[in-house]
């Protein structure tokens, strides 16, 4: 059964809706300077001072997002269907982020002459933290705190797509397994957080750790030259090492092996380089750093690198 509505209890109801939602209701002239503001816009902490002419709609909306929104605020005074709704960062009097969402609709009088336009915005925040929140636990290692091999695979996708130089290198404790069968799985948990935060402390502000198997932990080191990866890796394996020197020879003995390899063309050679110089690590004896090597032939495009070393 349809609502037949007159304009006097239209005027009644936008009233209604306006003063008790939490909904920002916006009215708009045709350039989008605003005409009324529902009483949620100062709730929400926007306060404009008195003007001969009002603030513009992009008054409340952060810059990087500005032409987004006057492009939404535009396709609904030209008549376009209704889009969806748009997300953007506000600008607020305590200068804090916040998330809205904007739907925007034209208005038009009696003879169908458009003369402004009407826009309801609604505070995300809280969906925005909960999708956040999700995110981040989908992206990381819940043992360690670093992230997880699905996070590591999509960083280092992206590194080489933009054609970011630096290198990889892969960490693998010693002997991880004979650890958890002789001293129990919470042990091994223990020896795993200790190693990640020791990762974590000696790399550098810009590069990010990633555990992507259950002893092995992967470095991105972006921008890192072959000769600075082998110092910032050889120093972490040797400094595992006199971890255990210095605590007597009662402590547990853990070291760990490492292998680097520059950034390939693709993410499975990257991968593949970097994997070999680990197992070249481990059977040279464990608890020491191999570095990938590659020499290209002249004619190399496309060929197989050479591994030196």
């Amino acid at each position: 059964m349809g609502a037949n509505i007159t304009p006097q209890e239209g005027s009644a109801l936008y009233r209604l809706l306006a003063e008790n939602t939490s909904d920002i209701i916006l009215k708009t002239d045709c350039q989008g300077f605003i005409l009324h503001a529902s009483q949620a816009l100062e709730r929400m902490g926007f306060v404009f001072p008195s003007m001969l002419i009002g603030p513009h709609i992009l008054d409340l909306v952060h810059p990087s997002c500005a032409d987004t929104v006057r492009l939404e605020h535009d396709a609904a005074i030209s008549g376009q269907p209704k889009g969806n709704w748009t997300e953007f960062p506000a600008l607020t009097r305590d200068s804090s982020e916040r998330w809205f969402e904007i739907q925007v609709s034209r208005l038009t009088d009696e003879q169908d002459q458009v003369y402004g336009a009407l826009s309801v915005m609604r505070s995300i925040d809280e969906r925005r933290s909960f999708e956040e929140r999700l995110f981040a636990a989908c992206m990381t290692d819940q043992l360690t705190g670093v992230t997880n091999r699905k996070a590591f695979m999509n960083m280092l996708q992206n590194l080489l797509d933009e054609g970011t130089d630096g290198c990889l290198a892969l960490f693998d404790i010693d002997h991880f397994k004979t650890v958890n069968m002789q001293h129990g799985p919470a042990v091994g948990d223990e020896v795993l957080v200790v190693f990640s935060d020791l990762l974590r402390t000696m790399i550098r502000s810009e590069d990010v750790v990633s555990r992507i198997g259950d002893e092995t932990f992967a470095v991105l080191l972006k921008g890192a030259t072959a000769d600075k990866a082998e110092t910032v890796c050889q120093r972490i394996v040797s400094t595992l090492a006199e971890i255990h020197r210095s605590s007597g020879p009662g402590s547990l003995a853990i070291t760990a092996s490492a292998g680097v390899a520059r950034f390939g063309d693709t993410l499975d050679q990257t991968l593949k380089r970097a994997e070999l110089a680990l197992f070249f690590a481990k059977a040279k004896g464990r608890n020491r750093l191999e570095m990938d090597r590659v020499v290209l032939t002249p004619a190399s495009a496309g060929a197989v690198p050479n591994r030196m070393g």
